[in-house]
């Protein structure tokens, strides 16, 4: 057994060149929506169960179906109302289930990346076609509902394979959301294409603030707005990035959605932030890297 896996190179993080945004911006902040599709009693896994209680979850279904009836709404409307654009994690899956929640996130101007086809689908134990067979799927549907080419990958309930990462790069992807191990984009190791690692985060996801952490809304808000302004004081030094990975049904709930605008205020008017997408970011690091 490998002590490492050989995907990405140690870097300190005060010992690299130094990495500048557009106009002297000291830390690009991307929002990652995760728009979802949850089977209510989808194929069993050998690996691992889709939901914790016994097929058909109602509750568990019906609790995320306030995503993409109510919650993507308010959530949306909040971001765009503060000039923030969406990243969209994409079940793609949701294009046939629900386009108009794919269709009023492509009028708003946002990026579509693939996060598998459901989330209830899991990339343990597939073999070499199944997974092929996914990417294409993504790369083909997104393109036909919304005209964009995906770049990004966020692997389903974050479930991979050793050929994941290759296999996404062979395809001509240009990022993925799946290693949480930097504060600044990094080049990764693959057998062809060029891929680097955009920063995702599990420490400021909502799913994590509140499932995980038990935050309340105020203190998931407050933990943000730490996470912004310690970010935007180091990239002084070097550039960073903050990702805000959301699930409407969580923080587009109305007694969380009011802490969570005020945090898009107070970054707005910081006056330091890049507030941008996942590709932006991409292009702008990929221009800098040897």
């Amino acid at each position: 057994m490998r002590d490492d896996p050989g995907l990405y190179d140690f870097a300190p993080y005060r010992d690299r060149p130094k990495l500048i945004w557009p106009e002297g911006k000291t830390v690009a902040v991307w929002v990652a929506p995760n728009l979802e599709y949850y089977e209510i009693d989808p194929p069993a896994n050998p690996y691992r169960k889709s939901w914790a209680k016994p097929h058909p979850d109602v509750v568990g279904f019906s609790h995320r179906d306030h995503s993409n009836r109510v919650s993507h709404w308010r959530m949306a409307e909040a971001m765009s109302k503060h000039g923030f654009p969406g990243s969209v994690s994409l079940s793609v899956a949701l294009c046939q289930h629900h386009p108009e929640v794919v269709a009023d996130a492509r009028a708003r101007g946002w990026e579509f990346f693939s996060h598998g086809i459901y989330n209830t689908r899991y990339a343990y134990g597939m073999d070499e076609r199944q997974e092929r067979a996914i990417i294409e799927d993504s790369i083909r549907t997104v393109r036909e509902a919304t005209g964009q080419t995906i770049r990004g990958w966020l692997a389903p309930a974050l479930t991979h394979t050793e050929r994941t990462l290759d296999l996404i790069a062979e395809y001509g992807l240009t990022y993925t959301c799946d290693l949480y191990h930097d504060d600044q984009p990094t080049p990764i190791r693959t057998k062809t294409g060029r891929l680097i690692s955009m920063p995702y985060s599990l420490e400021v996801n909502d799913h994590y603030g509140f499932f995980v952490y038990n935050m309340s809304p105020r203190a998931y808000a407050e933990a943000l707005i730490r996470q912004f302004d310690r970010l935007a004081d180091e990239g002084a030094t070097s550039a960073t990035v903050m990702c805000i990975p959301l699930h409407a049904y969580l923080i587009g709930q109305p007694h969380r959605i009011g802490p969570f605008e005020k945090v898009l205020e107070h970054i707005a008017a910081d006056g330091r932030a890049w507030i941008t997408t996942a590709g932006e970011i991409a292009d702008a690091y990929l221009e800098q890297a040897v």
